[in-house]
């Protein structure tokens, strides 16, 4: 048996600004994204209220609308975000690209990305950092569900227990 030290990784984990397809109201899932003005404000504010923070690593959604919000936050760093498709918005397969509100009563395509799906790549990016940045301080830059997704394994809660995060929301986990 080794007796294994084991130091925690802060993730300051962050939900994307605002996007064209947000205010749009249409299902972005696995698009890429456009932020809006105010999203990139939400970026810059983001930026500011982590300017003085010791930082040791940027990590994004390989989607767009992520990087973008990331690369605002790390460049006050003097950093590039490296990316992971494990914080890849949920693929909602063919609900892609369709305007939300026309949803809520149509049966599910079957392929949307399951909860189970969503919640393997949770624990998986979860690992990864662990693994990854041991005692570090990572800004994770994902989106809506992904995130709640994230939150929903760590605090092994149930999605619907966990808050939705706004656009440009920041909260704190201790891995």
């Amino acid at each position: 048996m080794h007796s294994h030290s084991y130091e925690m990784t802060t993730l300051y984990l962050v939900r994307h600004g605002e996007t064209i397809d947000n205010v749009r109201q249409i299902m972005q899932g696995q698009t890429q994204g456009e932020l809006t003005e105010r999203g990139r404000a939400q970026a810059e504010q983001l930026a500011e209220q982590l300017a003085d923070k010791p930082i040791d690593a940027f990590v994004s959604s390989d989607l767009k609308r992520a990087f973008d919000t990331c690369a605002v936050i790390a460049a006050r760093h003097g950093m590039t975000p490296t990316t992971t498709p494990l914080l890849r918005e949920r693929d909602w397969g063919d609900f892609t690209g369709r305007f939300i509100p026309d949803l809520k009563d149509e049966p599910w395509p079957p392929n949307v990305e399951t909860m189970g799906q969503l919640k393997d790549r949770a624990r998986r990016f979860l690992d990864l950092m662990r693994r990854q940045y041991p005692g570090k301080t990572v800004v994770a830059v994902g989106h809506g569900i992904t995130n709640k997704a994230i939150q929903s394994v760590f605090y092994d809660k149930p999605m619907h227990e966990i808050e939705r995060m706004t656009n440009g929301e920041q909260r704190i986990l201790r891995i």
